[in-house]
């Protein structure tokens, strides 16, 4: 950690840099991004590689990056599925991370000094992303302020018929994470007065965040609706609508074109380190 001018540089170069020398790939040529766009690893591509136990050690190193680069969660989560039996694809996939990680060797995580009146949250679900158990992949992220304090891209535990439950179902596990945030903050002196916003590209799983009406296909998350329509109805939340131009969850659940990944990105504030102070050597 770095105390610079304008607030904090969360850097791990030092432990980025081991990890590069251990893959064995200090002279390679660094990736842009650490996914491409096409669809999401399967279990049983290619050929089983044949060092599991690096591919074990690898994957496992690179979970501790994503505390200071939200930016590769997504990608770690991909590869650690296959843990129990990783695959020639899989490895490749690996590799790509850790390019990625070395031609952005200096970046990491900023946090500014800002207010803490307001939290805003992204949700997004990759509704049956999974091509082995059309499961789908959730991912979020959390503002408070302008700094980013928690983030998560995770496979969801059960199969959803639509992608407006998969989606309700990310907005329920977000509601939950904002009421443990708020009663933190309460503990600590400084309440949120405010409502807490919640963005989702799903008209229907925003609808269904308000409309009382229970309907037949949703009685099985009739528990997560009336949670977060309860949380809705105190003021305490607001679940609203967000082009996919301005959905910063996406970068946790699925692969993104070059420039749209990194303007995301650069939104989560994962930057190089602060020029230094002119007239400082």
């Amino acid at each position: 950690m770095t105390r610079h001018a304008s607030g904090l540089f969360l850097s791990q170069r030092k432990y980025v840099v081991e990890i590069i020398e251990r893959a064995g790939m200090s002279s390679c040529k660094s990736s842009p991004t650490q996914v491409d766009t096409k669809p999401k690893l399967s279990a049983t591509s290619s050929t089983p590689y044949d060092d599991p136990s690096h591919y074990c050690s690898l994957a496992g190193v690179l979970q501790y990056v994503t505390f200071m680069r939200p930016n590769i969660t997504y990608t770690v989560q991909q590869v650690y599925l296959f843990m129990h039996d990783p695959r020639d694809e899989h490895m490749h996939a690996l590799k790509r991370i850790v390019r990625y990680i070395h031609g952005t060797i200096d970046y990491a995580l900023h946090l500014y000094p800002s207010s803490v009146s307001t939290m805003v949250s992204y949700t997004d679900a990759d509704w049956g992303g999974c091509p082995d158990t059309r499961r789908s992949t959730f991912g979020y992220c959390m503002f408070l302020g302008d700094n980013l304090i928690s983030w998560s891209a995770k496979r969801q535990a059960i199969l959803f018929c639509s992608s407006a439950e998969a989606e309700y179902i990310g907005v329920a596990n977000v509601v939950a994470e904002i009421c443990w945030f708020r009663n933190l903050l309460l503990e600590l002196q400084c309440p949120l007065c405010k409502a807490s916003l919640v963005y989702c590209d799903n008209i229907s799983a925003i609808y269904l965040s308000h409309n009382l009406i229970q309907h037949q296909r949703t009685k099985h998350i009739e528990m997560d609706i009336h949670f977060v329509r309860e949380k809705v109805a105190l003021g305490h939340i607001k679940v609203l609508h967000v082009s996919s131009s301005y959905q910063y969850a996406y970068i946790f659940t699925k692969g993104l074109p070059r420039q749209l990944f990194l303007d995301f990105r650069y939104s989560l504030s994962i930057r190089p380190p602060p020029a230094p102070t002119e007239g400082v050597y």
